[in-house]
């Protein structure tokens, strides 16, 4: 017999606590200065403890709107994915453009959040949100009007989803590594490359790539690179498209 939906450990499937009385706090409140923690400290900043005394209120009364820390990343998360923009009107002869623009806004949304990466496969049933679910429904429908049936449709958003998700985690953790530096993102880059080169002076291939990339601007080039990768991509799932 399947599983009701209320078992699940996830806060979309908990029902809202009612309070007789008008509380201090909201449940949004709590979401937004958890999210200006997260921002500005990182992951390993976030407790209910230290949320509770940024808020001026006891971790105890956090408890009333979140049941612990892993809900509290759920709807973080969730927040912070409805700053992603979807296409207004989507088309077949649009598909490959509005796929682009997803995955910009997607990244960029991510980069702007660099520890929401690193939460994103670990936050629960994060994919039961609303405003995922409004991402997913509109990158779906852009497909499903691109001329992909709905099994291939799923695959090539798996697909799309996948790739943004894991190259931007690789970005964002060399991001905050250059952060923590002290070194403008340029000057980093170049001490990497001068240990890259060193350390791959025994695989060609490697050393010729090093070297080529040395002198690109890295702001430029990582957009740049992200949206080659994306088409790459694309052209495959074109070769599928009905």
């Amino acid at each position: 017999m399947p599983a009701k939906a209320e078992q699940f450990p996830t806060v979309w499937a908990r029902p809202q606590r009612q309070r007789r009385d008008t509380p201090a706090l909201n449940q949004e409140q709590i979401v937004a200065e958890a999210i200006a923690l997260l921002d500005s400290e990182g992951l390993d900043a976030l407790s209910m403890r230290r949320l509770g005394t940024r808020l001026n209120a006891g971790a105890t009364s956090l408890y009333t709107h979140v049941a612990n820390k892993e809900e509290l990343l759920e709807l973080a998360v969730d927040e912070i994915f409805g700053e992603v923009a979807v296409p207004q009107r989507p088309s077949a002869e649009s598909w490959r453009a509005d796929m682009i623009a997803i995955g910009h806004s997607m990244r960029d949304t991510l980069l702007r959040h660099p520890w929401m990466p690193a939460v994103v496969s670990t936050a629960g049933l994060v994919y039961l949100g609303p405003n995922v679910m409004r991402l997913s429904d509109a990158t779906l429908e852009a497909l499903e009007l691109a001329g992909f049936s709905d099994e291939q449709a799923d695959r090539a958003f798996n697909a799309l989803f996948a790739y943004v998700i894991g190259s931007t985690t690789t970005e964002a953790a060399m991001l905050t590594t250059v952060a923590r530096s002290g070194l403008s993102e340029r000057q980093w880059v170049e001490k990497l490359m001068g240990a890259m080169k060193n350390v791959a002076a025994d695989y060609p291939r490697l050393r010729k790539r090093y070297a080529a990339q040395e002198d690109m601007a890295s702001v430029q080039s990582r957009t740049k690179f992200f949206e080659s990768e994306m088409h790459l991509i694309l052209d495959g799932l074109e070769s599928r498209r009905g």
